[in-house]
């Protein structure tokens, strides 16, 4: 289906409504299926429009961590205190413009929302994986997503494990059994879901949004509604928009995204004065762990200097990397220490006897790389990291050669990554003008919306599913109240 033009139509234009709702939702991934029974729960008629032939959109293809805290029952029952308070201060210490308003929402609100998700039919399994890894290699409900536990992080909150993932093992798909338990809890509530129909522009009423107009194949019509939530999803599949705004994912080979995530939905929100923030943020990861062991190397750029705790969650590190000269970053262990990855997402290059062989084969000053290992192995032996603070655990000295790298850079990690820009809304998902107005009877949600995940290196696993539905079902409840 090809991307339509997003210019409103004014009511006065439209003939007649193929239907009249209370709500209408554009999408339903995560945060379009929270919103339609959030609304259908609060009595709203709901219809929900799906330019795809089934639900899920990019939700369906992520591993199914959802970022949750301040005392969940899966929390207490293995063990491990939080609260909303320190929740929302590891993520307002994370965030690089931080919404106090929304974090103090999502952190107060996270336990009763954790608890909606299971009364859908989504149980969490109350066990707790504690290595180091990018999701459980099992089932497990529970494990540290984020930088909870690494510096200055570790000492600004007190660090609890968020990452409650549904129970099924894997790296991807997991999040298919939160869209079908939205599902069928919809069609309990008597939500309508068109397939294979996309919205094609927003109906407005001088500055008020009153419906959408609609796409399938030869069909077009236009829908009335007292609300629409946009949550089609976000931008990465959109070359003009990625090229414009996060630059560096237009060089990596994979994208994390459905093809619907070509930011139509950020379009129809701005085409009705809606504006945006944070565009130029975007996840972007080329995990060097499991096995974890390989984090007690050191990662060194081009010039053979350290620039982040390895021990870091691996976007944090990877945004690190981003930033360095010619986005180049070389992880580098002793004889010891070496592990191959089961999956080497940062290619092996190769071993050497000497640091100065190594450094000549990677283009780096000797000197510099030398100076760098020497200091690293010297705090290592007292079990320390004066420069990056990083945590004991990780930390060893690689002084046993030969040395091997792994490659880091940009172009030759296999990079994967998505947009976390999106459309500017308040603490309900109503969508604002630059000057901080609501555009009456607009909302957005999930990855077309921005909300507390807009920073690249602050960003745990989980957070997409989490904001997603916590603030899709807010606005699917805020929606529904409306006159």
């Amino acid at each position: 289906m090809s991307n339509p033009s997003t210019t409103p139509v004014p009511a006065q234009a439209v003939d007649g409504y193929s239907d009249e709702v209370d709500v209408l939702v554009i999408g339903f991934g995560i945060a379009g299926g929270s919103a339609a029974v959030g609304a259908a729960e609060r009595g709203a008629r709901v219809l929900v429009l799906e330019r795809a032939a089934e639900a899920g959109g990019t939700t369906a293809m992520a591993g199914g961590h959802f970022y949750l805290g301040g005392g969940t029952a899966v929390q207490k029952e293995t063990g491990h205190d939080d609260s909303p308070e320190e929740m929302a201060k590891y993520l307002m210490a994370v965030s690089r413009e931080p919404d106090e308003a929304k974090i103090r929402a999502y952190c107060d609100g996270s336990v009763a929302h954790f608890d909606w998700i299971e009364s859908l039919g989504l149980k969490f399994e109350r066990s707790y994986y504690p290595e180091k890894a990018v999701i459980q290699p099992g089932t497990q409900g529970l494990m540290f997503t984020g930088n909870e536990k690494v510096w200055p992080f570790k000492d600004e909150a007190v660090p609890a494990p968020r990452g409650h993932k549904v129970p099924q093992p894997g790296d991807t798909g997991g999040a298919r059994m939160a869209v079908d338990v939205l599902l069928r809890r919809a069609e309990e509530l008597g939500v309508q879901i068109r397939y294979e129909t996309g919205a094609s522009a927003l109906v407005t009423d001088g500055d008020r949004v009153v419906g959408a107009a609609w796409k399938r194949f030869g069909e077009t019509g236009a829908i009335k509604a007292k609300s629409v939530v946009i949550a089609a999803g976000g931008f990465v599949m959109n070359k003009e928009m990625v090229d414009a705004h996060v630059p560096q994912l237009a060089k990596k080979p994979f994208t994390l995204g459905s093809t619907y995530d070509d930011g139509l939905g950020i379009k129809l929100g701005e085409s009705a004065g809606g504006a945006t923030e944070h565009m130029d943020q975007a996840f972007i990861t080329a995990p060097v762990y499991p096995p974890s062991g390989l984090l007690t190397g050191l990662i060194v750029n081009a010039e053979g200097r350290r620039f982040v705790a390895e021990d870091s969650y691996h976007s944090r590190t990877s945004g690190y990397v981003m930033d360095q000269p010619g986005q180049r970053a070389y992880l580098i262990v002793d004889e010891a220490h070496m592990e191959r990855p089961e999956f080497p997402l940062c290619p092996f290059i190769d071993g050497w006897e000497t640091v100065a062989e190594m450094a000549d084969a990677l283009g780096i000053p000797a000197d510099a790389l030398t100076s760098t290992l020497d200091r690293y192995n010297a705090g290592a032996a007292r079990g320390e990291d004066p420069d990056f603070h990083k945590s004991p655990e990780w930390l060893a000295p690689q002084d046993h050669g030969p040395w091997a790298a792994f490659d880091m850079t940009l172009g030759k990690a296999l990079y994967a990554g998505f947009t976390l820009g999106g459309l500017r809304t308040s603490v309900d998902a109503q969508v604002l003008r630059a000057d901080g107005t609501v555009v009456d009877g607009l909302y957005a949600a999930g990855a077309c919306a921005s909300n507390i995940a807009q920073d690249g290196k602050g960003y745990a696993s989980g957070t997409q599913l989490g904001e997603g539905s916590f603030f899709g079902r807010r606005a699917g409840h805020h929606a529904a109240a409306r006159p």
